[in-house]
């Protein structure tokens, strides 16, 4: 590897380890210097060399990274949508996000269509009917739409569930590793803390792997999984090869169709699945394995005393399989074929004959109503299609990558500082423990009675109250001296 391509990895792990100082590196391989000796600085990208660890990947989990605060056409029409960023167009002006590309075609033959038979209407023989079937084919429309629409969102919603119990049961499985599971003295100290953070990698590579999976990306290989699961044996691993992941970029009229809704040029996803020449296995399946096997030997060697501790253990590895089997169920299970080709034919059927029953009343204005008919029906109709599987990349699907980078930076802030000691945060003068209506701190309140205590405590709701009805802002105030002799 090159050291211009080096230097932004380089770069992330100094982000992520507070003690590396990044080292910028220019073109032709000089290596920026300050006023101190070039000693310190070839002695800081020795340590920083040192430090490349499996926690590199995490940082390239982020898929929201550029600079620049606009979205590129690379990203408008496709990937989940970025929600950190912002729009100030009018709800019904925007674009992105929207199924309008997808019906361009659609539309142009509604308008096709409709046109042709006003025409023929006018000027040959009126086409036009009794709109009674716009009532009757309406009303079955309307309850074939409304399933559609209410079934794909509850798939939508229920996965959404899942990542929320994922990263609940993720946050209670690292509090154990991190927090209950005990640092030995000595030089098993280090042992200790890097198995520790073995594990806690453990939880986000079965996080990226569960998305990469959904995805139909079945390898090892891919940047924000390879540095979380090189080291272990896996059937995924053992499958990967160097062109495992090399997709073909797809040709203009390839890419336009997809853009478009054009059911020809859609691909089939399990393409890869269908293509892997040896065992794939369940990737998100194996990880759980390693995690109770790391459990297992915490509890062994007595690192994991507490039996609760244990038991809330293994509860959340068991939660973390409930997220596996029940995505996989969302994914696997889509809407009966039946029903979908059945409210997609009714649908069109009743787009069909809409010039026929409008014309009479319209006339002229029949093509634009037929349109804008065509567009309501029609895009309530495709937008249940695309969040019936949430899990994919169109725009409207849930953003994983972001929900995996989100983990992985929660996961980094609890391993970032040690076991608190609760004396050291309790017996502190900023622990204003009657805040906010007295500004002292714990050691204050210490020296006085546990009369005075109790007498604060007692007029802290009634304050409260007072403060309510009147709409003012408590102000933490001292004690009076004559209070301080209560």
């Amino acid at each position: 590897m090159s050291e211009e391509a080096a230097a932004p990895a380089a770069n992330m792990n100094a982000v992520h380890d507070p003690a590396v100082t990044p080292i910028p590196v220019h073109k032709g391989g000089a290596t920026a210097t300050t006023a101190g000796s070039t000693t310190d600085v070839e002695h800081d990208h020795d340590r920083h060399s040192l430090d490349n660890g499996p926690l590199s990947p995490r940082m390239r989990t982020n898929p929201f990274s550029r600079v620049q605060t606009s979205l590129d056409m690379d990203d408008y029409f496709v990937g989940p949508r970025d929600m950190s960023k912002h729009s100030k167009w009018p709800v019904f002006m925007r674009l992105h996000g929207s199924i309008l590309p997808e019906m361009i075609l659609p539309l142009i033959f509604v308008g096709g269509w409709s046109t042709l038979i006003t025409c023929i209407s006018k000027y040959k023989h009126d086409l036009g009917i009794n709109p009674v079937l716009l009532t009757v084919l309406g009303f079955v429309v309307g309850l074939g739409l409304s399933f559609r629409s209410s079934t794909a969102y509850e798939r939508y919603a229920e996965g959404r569930k899942y990542w929320t119990q994922l990263a609940f049961a993720s946050h209670n499985l690292a509090r154990v590793i991190w927090i209950h599971s005990v640092e030995r003295k000595g030089d098993l100290s280090k042992q200790d803390l890097l198995t520790k953070l073995s594990g806690l990698n453990l939880i986000i590579a079965f996080a990226v792997s569960l998305k990469h999976k959904l995805r139909f990306e079945p390898y090892a290989s891919y940047e924000d999984l390879s540095g979380l699961i090189g080291h272990l044996d896996t059937f995924a691993k053992a499958a990967t090869t160097p062109g495992s992941v090399a997709h073909k970029k797809p040709n203009f009229f390839k890419t336009t169709g997809e853009f478009l809704g054009v059911s020809f040029a859609e691909s089939n996803p399990r393409k890869v699945i269908k293509k892997a020449a040896k065992p794939l296995g369940n990737l998100p399946l194996e990880i759980l394995t390693y995690m109770s096997s790391f459990v297992d030997e915490q509890v062994e060697q007595g690192l994991l005393k507490v039996p609760m501790h244990q038991t809330l253990a293994y509860n959340n590895i068991a939660a973390l399989n409930d997220v596996l089997t029940g995505t996989d169920r969302i994914l696997n299970t889509p809407l009966p074929v039946a029903y979908s080709i059945a409210i997609a034919q009714v649908t069109w059927m009743y787009i069909i004959m809409l010039p026929f029953q409008l014309y009479k009343a319209l006339g002229w204005v029949t093509i634009p109503g037929s349109i804008f008919a065509a567009y309501i029906i029609l895009g309530i109709l495709l937008i249940g299609r695309e969040i019936e599987n949430p899990f994919g990349n169109d725009v409207n699907d849930l953003p994983l990558d972001h929900f995996c980078f989100q983990l992985a930076t929660e996961l980094d802030t609890i391993s970032a500082i040690r076991k608190p000691n609760t004396e050291e945060w309790v017996k502190n003068s900023n622990n204003k423990v009657l805040f906010p209506i007295l500004d002292s701190g714990y050691l204050a309140w210490e020296k006085r009675s546990e009369l005075r205590i109790r007498t604060e405590l007692r007029s802290k709701p009634e304050m409260a109250l007072e403060a309510r009805k009147h709409k003012i802002e408590l102000t933490p105030s001292e004690p009076s001296v004559a209070d301080e002799k209560v």
